[in-house]
């Protein structure tokens, strides 16, 4: 993808950073104390939370990551944004007020409050920076890719950016500068994420590309309808032909510059050739963008709508519609989706986007990712069910969300701000489908990263817009990213410094080990999202999910509902929560492409472990508990 960095952008980028840091300096000066540092003093108004909340849960994964799945695999990408709404619910009427009272901190404090395990503060400790960890990951992948258009940057210094702007943050004002760094970007995030939507559904739909959209290459008329062997017309010449599944493609030459063609044989009798956007990563090390190099600027936005219906009639533009118009038009509409298929062209490594027709009907129902309907294999629909568990029960469990609550003054508090939070949360999913529509039809769409969708997507609006949403965009990373690597630095300094070695550490020891902590933390997350480059954020994350889901919602359910959970059945059902479920990734079709393998070989076929690890945490927990009871005093119940 060819991308232009805009003066504006990067001036509206650098200010809103700047004010950033600044706010943090300012409110340094208020962080006195570990109590101040870690949970900002618990005197955060549950107003301030709730959005606070939703400025935290609306990460990378929210803003790019769905609107980029959506845009790529329409509802399907939206089944995301329910799954992450629904663990709302749990997080509700389940564990916001318990949470309150059990916890001072950390995570680890709630589950030990009744047991006072070195067990549990290990097991936990570690539990919540792995979690951190792996929610870090996909924040980084997205701060590279967000840099690309923003400041003209490569992907490496994005992260690096991103890594460094947010250990100042945390290492000068803890919690409470995270807490109004998320409440500013969470406000800001939902009222020009409405502004995009409003502006996506007055233009409504239309046949030619609204982006700066390249018309790839037009054979003669006498090639383009007759038998591929024909080529040879106007100086074109006939290159390399590859098979690949039930599709066939050829390479042709023209003046020395080789394109991909696909080999489109619906038409009756002849052999019609469509080119297709192709990325050749060549075994000399050189990448070519469709037979290019990268300066020649032929690899611009690419997707839009081929067929308009309105009333039964074709149109080539609708003009402005409403809300539940433009739903009920892109299901009657076919729209130009670019599906990726990877290639061997001898030595070289060809990446080929393919225009595939897709009928609206298909964008609006399941089965354009996930495949559950009709010809759908047992472990796909057991993928499918494990990824919903994930992201049900996933949002209650995670550290750096739990550790909110402990910023407001009471449970009462907490549960008001659990309260707004689902409301603003709820009403930005709902954006999600018409960003991610609007970049779908809008011919918006870079084939290397959909995580570019939205902001691409404003672009196609104007620059100073597009320079706004990437800010906010940005802010969003780092105001997840803040939250993350506090509750990773109270897990080292609270909990297994201070708490697990028994090191008596004073307010100012804690709080300086907690700043060294950050440091160390987003260090490590700025190397894995180098690693993890290309990946959509949203797989990423719901990955995160599965892992807190197994190892920390087991734990916090039966510790407030079974009166004979013991230490001994938490420690071992967070260890196992843990363990199988990275274990189960790891070695995941995935990972195994992400490793460079084939990922047909991959020893599990499960790419979401929850299915899986999360029944295995339960078990684990029941049976030890019954099996230790007498060893161990059960805990007092935590919800009274």
């Amino acid at each position: 993808m060819i991308y232009q960095p805009s003066p504006i952008a990067i001036a509206i980028f650098i200010a809103f950073v700047t004010f950033v840091v600044g706010l943090s300096f300012w409110l340094a000066r208020r962080t006195t104390s570990a109590h101040s540092y870690y949970a900002a003093g618990g005197t955060i108004h549950w107003s301030v939370n709730g959005i606070a909340f939703a400025g935290d849960y609306l990460s990378a994964a929210s803003f790019l990551g769905i609107c980029g799945m959506i845009a790529t695999a329409g509802y399907d990408g939206f089944l995301y944004s329910i799954g992450y709404l629904a663990g709302w619910i749990v997080a509700l009427f389940v564990v916001a007020e318990p949470m309150k009272r059990l916890g001072r901190y950390t995570f680890t404090d709630a589950l030990n409050a009744n047991y006072h395990s070195r067990g549990i503060q290990l097991a936990t400790a570690v539990s919540t920076l792995v979690v951190s960890i792996c929610y870090l990951i996909p924040q980084m992948v997205g701060a590279g890719a967000l840099v690309k258009p923003l400041l003209g940057m490569p992907h490496y210094m994005g992260v690096i950016m991103v890594g460094a702007i947010v250990i100042l943050i945390v290492a000068t004002a803890g919690m409470t500068s995270t807490t109004y760094v998320q409440f500013l970007k969470g406000g800001l995030l939902i009222i020009f994420s409405s502004i995009l939507t409003f502006m996506v559904v007055q233009r409504g739909l239309n046949v030619k590309p609204t982006a700066d959209y390249h018309e790839f290459l037009t054979l003669p008329a006498t090639v383009a309808e007759g038998s591929v062997v024909a080529v040879g017309a106007e100086g074109w010449s006939l290159g390399s032909q590859v098979a690949a599944g039930d599709q066939r493609f050829v390479r042709l030459v023209r003046d020395g510059v080789s394109t991909w063609w696909m080999v489109d044989a619906s038409a009756e009798g002849a052999a019609v050739l469509k080119e297709t956007p192709s990325i050749t990563r060549a075994a000399s090390g050189g990448v070519l963008y469709n037979g290019e190099a990268k300066e020649a600027r032929r690899f611009y936005p690419v997707g839009h709508a081929s067929t308009i219906v309105v009333d039964g009639k074709e149109v080539t533009q609708t003009g402005p519609v409403g809300v539940f118009r433009f739903l009920s038009l892109v299901e009657q509409s076919t729209v130009v989706r670019f599906n990726p298929r990877v290639i061997r062209d001898g030595d070289d490594r060809v990446e080929l986007y393919v225009p595939t027709p897709t009928a609206g009907r298909r964008v609006m129902r399941p089965g354009l990712k996930f495949k559950i309907d009709k010809g759908a294999k047992l472990w796909d629909k057991l993928n499918f069910i494990s990824l919903m568990l994930a992201l049900f029960f996933g949002t209650a469990a995670l550290p750096h969300i739990l550790i909110r609550y402990y910023t407001v003054p009471s449970a009462k508090c907490a549960r008001k701000s659990t309260i707004v939070a689902i409301a603003a949360i709820g009403f930005f999913y709902i954006l999600t489908l018409y960003m991610g529509l609007g970049a779908m039809f809008g011919g918006v769409l870079d084939v290397e990263s959909n995580n570019m969708s939205a902001p691409l997507l404003a672009r196609s609006f104007g620059v100073s817009l597009f320079a706004v949403i990437s800010a906010i965009a940005f802010a969003t990373i780092l105001g997840t990213v803040s939250g993350l690597i506090v509750a990773a630095s109270g897990a080292v300094a609270h909990d297994l410094i201070d708490n697990y070695l028994g090191i008596q550490l004073t307010d100012q020891g804690e709080v300086r080990a907690g700043k060294i902590s950050a440091v160390v933390v987003g260090a490590i997350a700025i190397v894995l999202g180098i690693l993890m480059k290309g990946m959509n954020v949203s797989f990423l994350v719901g990955l995160a999910f599965a892992v807190a889901a197994s190892a920390n919602l087991p734990a916090i359910l039966m510790l407030l509902f079974w009166k004979g959970t013991t230490a001994k059945g938490i420690t071992a059902s967070v260890i196992v929560g843990m363990v199988s479920s990275l274990g189960i990734i790891l070695l995941s079709p995935s990972m195994w492409s992400q490793y460079g393998l084939d990922a047909a070989k991959a020893p599990i076929p499960l790419d979401n472990p929850g299915i899986v690890s999360i029944p295995l945490s339960f078990l684990v927990l029941v049976v030890v508990s019954l099996l230790t009871r007498k060893a161990s005093p059960a805990a007092a119940p935590a919800a009274a």
